[in-house]
């Protein structure tokens, strides 16, 4: 029955799936055209195939087969006869890469706008339905969706924040040169742009250098999974193939991008933005644990590329954009033994411990611990002396996970650094941050190792002494300064403001009495860890309706010693049930604390007449916790008259 199915689904010419009568006639208009390269994947397909079907816009599926020997095509041909008119199957010989399919499937694209995804891979069910929706509403010509890898390295530093508009120069969204994004069809007819067939591996850095170097509005979908790069646990990935990041082989290819963008991007800081991404990490990354793990006559020609590459490209702006690691490399390009001793300190392992971590007298914290640079190659180990250590406070963007940040720095403003000098006996280093000079956010704490010339960095507090107990907070000129350990990596963080860590406070009530105009008055005491409030960190009192969010808010007297004063017209409050918080300003966004209430203490019910309307306002201290709550209650005249006859 299976083979009945496929015959007639498959025709002769071009081997290309046939479309049921009438499909051909009457096409609904396409936005998003997926263009999906196929060759031995078969154990894939459904996953992906499934994961487009189930996106919610107008698409079309274009699944080129590319040889596949495995029964993937047959599969393929399977979906196109269950979705015609959305499925579409073209059949080709084996070209042994992903550029002749993909370039076969952009060919024979209608939809407005074209999306990559290969076989092995697959979709967030929202993904092209969000990048969609940027693109439309930006007139976007490449929305970068997020990319999340399963056993395979991911790029990270373009997806911190949603970006509508992001400009190329100045962003990381350059960093991102795979092809597994959203691309305006139009732009890329117009600018002939293609995959180049004669390339094995690269052949999307090529077409993406390219397609950038044409887009006039970038946007970035960074707050959904939207694509998923997955490892294939049997290695036959053209990218999990051994040989396929050989240094001199990637290096030449990559003049073909580099070229596109001299083509294209005239001469200044935008050229020198893109050109430093290319000589960074496709040509002096080599200089690295690639470096060390070639022989020696590699290492010559490795070093002649990079030098040739550099000759032609490397200028001034350009120059002025690499970090000392590079800068270092730059200078040894003709001494060999010096790249090999950069590349041992580049590739060693920093080993450090936290080993103290208190409050001193005043507002600093101090903290000290071990650090070592430990090399791989245990002849070169004793050599590496440490020159000095300091403390990397990186500042992290609000919209990152309170865990940790990724690796690299997001996309978004430039991440804020503040040096702290430590003293280094050659083992041990000692700091201490003066948190009150820190601005409010929150800030990652890194070891930084020097070692001939080049400083190495390092998250500091995963390894350390179990003694160690997080601080207590701190109030530093009125602002909460709140050290704490991420949850996903364990490493040390300092939050200044209340931004992610939990702000311990108490606010606890010493008495409620009603004054005139059925007024609730409440007096209390608010405190910060240990520490009495200051009177200019307590804002106000805010009564939260349990049921619609509902909010209203009363002014408070706060004194220097922590008490507070309210008078709360409950009438005002309207009907319904309304909890009571009380709100601080610390220094980042307002900290909310429920107020503890003995039931003792708090006043009994109030009825007044309003109008024909008769209102009970009843404070209380809520079951098992005992914290500050009022019920207001209204009854009309009528239902009052109505309950008597009863």
């Amino acid at each position: 029955m299976t083979r009945t199915i496929l015959q007639r689904v498959r025709t002769g010419r071009d081997g290309e799936a046939a479309e049921p009568a009438g499909v051909r006639a009457v096409r609904p208009a396409v936005d998003v055209s997926v263009i999906v390269p196929l060759h031995d994947c078969r154990p894939y397909l459904d996953r992906c195939l499934t994961s487009i079907l189930v996106q919610r816009v107008a698409k079309e599926i274009i699944v080129v087969d590319d040889g596949s020997t495995d029964g993937g095509g047959e599969l393929a041909d399977l979906y196109a006869a269950c979705h015609p008119g959305v499925v579409r199957v073209v059949h080709q010989a084996a070209s042994g890469g992903a550029g002749r399919p993909r370039n076969t499937g952009l060919s024979l694209a209608r939809g407005r706008y074209v999306f990559f995804c290969d076989a092995d891979d697959h979709l967030g069910e929202e993904a092209l339905e969000r990048m969609l929706a940027m693109a439309e509403r930006n007139g976007s010509d490449i929305v970068l969706g997020k990319i999340v890898g399963h056993g395979r390295r991911a790029p990270v530093s373009m997806f911190g924040e949603n970006a509508e508009r992001v400009p190329l120069e100045g962003s990381a969204v350059y960093n991102s040169l795979t092809c597994f994004k959203l691309f305006r069809r139009r732009m890329l007819e117009r600018h002939r742009i293609r995959f180049d067939e004669t390339l094995l591996v690269g052949e999307d850095i090529v077409f993406t250098a390219h397609a950038y170097c044409h887009a006039e509005v970038i946007s970035v979908v960074a707050d959904y999974d939207c694509y998923h790069l997955m490892d294939r646990p049997d290695g036959t990935s053209i990218m999990q193939r051994e040989g396929s990041r050989d240094p001199i082989s990637w290096m030449r290819m990559i003049r073909r991008p580099i070229e596109l963008v001299a083509a294209h991007v005239r001469p200044g800081p935008l050229r020198d933005h893109l050109l430093r991404r290319h000589l960074r990490l496709d040509a002096l990354a080599h200089l690295g644990r690639p470096f060390l793990e070639a022989g020696e006559v590699e290492r010559k020609e490795i070093a002649a590329e990079v030098a040739d590459l550099c000759e032609r490209w490397l200028t001034d702006g350009v120059r002025e954009r690499l970090g000392s690691v590079d800068r270092g490399r730059l200078a040894a390009l003709e001494d060999i033994d010096r790249l090999v001793r950069l590349a041992h300190i580049e590739s060693a392992a920093v080993r450090r411990e936290l080993l103290e971590l208190r409050w001193d007298a005043g507002a600093g914290l101090v903290v000290a611990g071990r650090v070592a640079l430990e090399a791989a190659d245990a002849a070169v180990r004793p050599g590496l002396a440490v020159d000095g250590v300091s403390l990397v406070l990186r500042s992290r963007p609000p919209q990152n996970p309170p865990q940790d940040p990724p690796q690299n720095p997001p996309q978004g403003p430039p991440q804020e650094e503040i040096t702290v000098p430590a003293a280094w006996d050659g083992t041990r280093f000692a700091a201490v941050i003066d948190v009150a000079a820190l601005p409010s956010g929150v800030w990652d704490v890194h070891v930084a190792v020097g070692c001939e010339g080049v400083v190495r960095t390092a998250r500091l507090g995963a390894e350390r002494d179990r003694r160690i107990v997080r601080p207590a907070p701190r109030l530093a000129g009125g602002t909460v300064v709140l050290p704490y350990f991420t949850r996903l990596y364990d490493n040390l963080s300092i939050d200044v403001g209340g931004h992610v860590a939990a702000v311990p406070g108490l606010v606890r009530l010493t008495g409620t009495r009603w004054a005139a105009g059925h007024r609730l008055v409440l007096t209390g005491e608010a405190a910060v860890g240990p520490m009495r409030a200051p009177a200019r960190a307590v804002r106000r009192l805010v009564w939260r309706e349990r049921r619609s969010g509902d909010e209203r808010c009363a002014r408070v007297t706060a004194r220097t010693d922590g008490a507070f004063t309210v008078r709360q017209a409950l009438g005002r409050l309207g009907p319904g049930t309304w909890d009571a918080y009380l709100e601080l300003e610390l220094g980042g966004p307002p900290a909310r604390f429920r107020i503890e209430a003995a039931t003792e203490l708090v006043a009994s019910a109030r009825t007044w007449w309003r109008g024909t309307e008769r209102w009970t306002a009843k404070p209380y201290a809520t079951a098992g916790k005992g914290r500050l709550s009022a019920v207001v209650r209204t009854v009309p005249l009528r239902v009052l008259v109505q309950r008597t006859l009863r």
